[in-house]
């Protein structure tokens, strides 16, 4: 049997219609970090809705081998006995952060002051993304970290105390300034880190919520080295991400409307929200407070959290301003879907960080558009579509990206043939239980 057979795949039937109320699993950026400052924390955490999916059991299991006592009661509840800032003991061996890019880069940043040797290692698909814009900052902090010319597996020498530093990115990354600020904690003096353009404030809003001062100067962050943390309770709400796949649903095909429960919008997440309405989306935001146990309903820690209504919509194609670029950047992939559906043109710039992600997603997407008839051109840092009626049935690759494959599956909804997907086996990373869910919905997808 050939390679491709091997692999577990999608067939997306054409068609379809999609309704009814759904509430998806819990945010995976929220989770890695719950985990995370809860095993450097003073006390217990507590974190309810977590998601159970692959990448953050790797950050779990990771947090274990460094010594931090986890239970869970339940898949979605977990309770995390904090070791104290000095706390973590060296693992017996690599840790494994599977295919969890976020892990990975949040890792270096947790571990770089710490006075042990560790190393990370991952996946096929992780052994080939970059890590040298996180380990380059964390480096002029003296941390000693070496990586394979550029990529994992990434080395982790025992250091002296850190330093704080002035850092500007040289692109919006919520990953690099998470790392960062994980390090700073551990470094003597004020680290500052300046955007270029906001990107996801996850980890300022729960450094805060575990009882750490930050300070928000304009478009620089700082933080002061020494602080501890407290133990908390987080509940995760909703992933907006794996909430992006229905609203796009939604858009294509959901005449009597779509609901989607307690979900998190965090402005520094919404950006696919934006370019919808600006397409003619019509979605309705139901604001259902704060996310309890990271700040009160008004507090600035809290993660807002709302009920997303989305009905059948006649969408137009458009410019995607470049602002908006880091603040939807991991939901692009089902925006090209709506994009080749739309009437017009649709241009993305900006958005060279694509490149970098599980797969190349320009050129991955880029490939499958032309595959299911949806004439497109690939640019250097984005994407051009010429939208239409919809798809034609085709074989595409999701090159083992998992926001690829649910992309596609979001596809057969205004295909004119069936689509199958190869290589979706990453799903499970971000978004157990999603072919049940888009079934539910009202997709045609099965599992193969």
């Amino acid at each position: 049997m050939s390679e491709p057979q091997q692999r577990a795949r999608y067939l997306v039937r054409p068609g379809g219609r999609v309704a009814g109320e759904l509430t998806v699993p819990g945010d995976k950026s929220i989770s890695h970090r719950a985990l995370m400052l809860g095993g450097i924390a003073q006390g217990d955490t507590e974190i309810s809705g977590f998601l159970a999916g692959e990448d953050c059991l790797a950050t779990l299991r990771a947090l274990q081998a460094l010594g931090v006592r986890i239970e869970r009661p339940e898949d979605e509840h977990v309770i995390v006995h904090g070791a104290g800032p000095g706390g973590l003991q060296a693992a017996a061996a690599a840790l494994d952060m599977g295919n969890a890019g976020t892990a990975m880069r949040l890792f270096m940043g947790l571990l770089a002051g710490q006075g042990f040797d560790s190393t990370l290692v991952g996946d096929e698909s992780l052994m080939r993304r970059p890590m040298e814009r996180v380990a380059l900052p964390l480096r002029l902090m003296g941390a000693r970290i070496l990586t394979r010319d550029g990529r994992p597996p990434v080395k982790i020498r025992a250091a002296a105390r850190l330093r704080a530093i002035d850092y500007s990115l040289p692109v919006a990354s919520a990953q690099v300034k998470s790392a960062l600020l994980l390090a700073a904690l551990r470094a003597f003096g004020r680290t500052r880190v300046t955007e270029p353009a906001p990107a996801r404030d996850h980890t300022e809003r729960m450094l805060g919520a575990f009882g750490v001062e930050l300070f928000r100067e304009g478009c620089t962050v700082a933080i002061e080295g020494g602080q501890g943390l407290r133990g908390t309770q987080v509940r995760v709400p909703a992933d907006f991400s794996s909430a992006a796949f229905f609203m796009v649903a939604g858009c294509l095909a959901a005449d009597r409307g779509l609901l989607l429960r307690n979900v998190g919008v965090n402005p520094t997440r919404t950006g696919l929200m934006e370019l919808l309405l600006r397409m003619g989306a019509d979605i309705r935001v139901h604001p259902a407070g704060g996310a309890q146990g990271q700040g009160g309903q008004g507090d600035s820690h809290a993660e807002p959290i709302a009920d997303i209504e989305v009905r059948a919509s006649r969408l137009r194609g458009i410019k995607v301003p470049e602002t908006l670029v880091p603040l939807s950047i991991d939901e692009f992939p089902v925006f090209f879907v709506a994009a080749a559906c739309a009437e017009g043109e649709t241009e993305v710039r900006g958005a060279l960080e694509l490149r970098v992600k599980e797969s190349d997603r320009l050129a991955a997407m880029a490939d499958g558009l032309a595959t299911l008839g949806v004439e497109n051109q690939l640019l250097q840092d984005g994407l051009w579509i010429r939208g239409s009626q919809g798809f034609g049935g085709g074989t595409v690759e999701s090159h083992g990206d998992h926001r690829i494959a649910m992309a596609f599956a979001v596809a057969g909804l205004k295909a004119r043939a069936p689509i199958e997907i190869l290589d979706v086996a990453n799903v499970a990373t971000s978004f157990p239980g999603f072919v049940d869910m888009a079934h539910g919905a009202g997709l045609q997808i099965e599992a193969l």
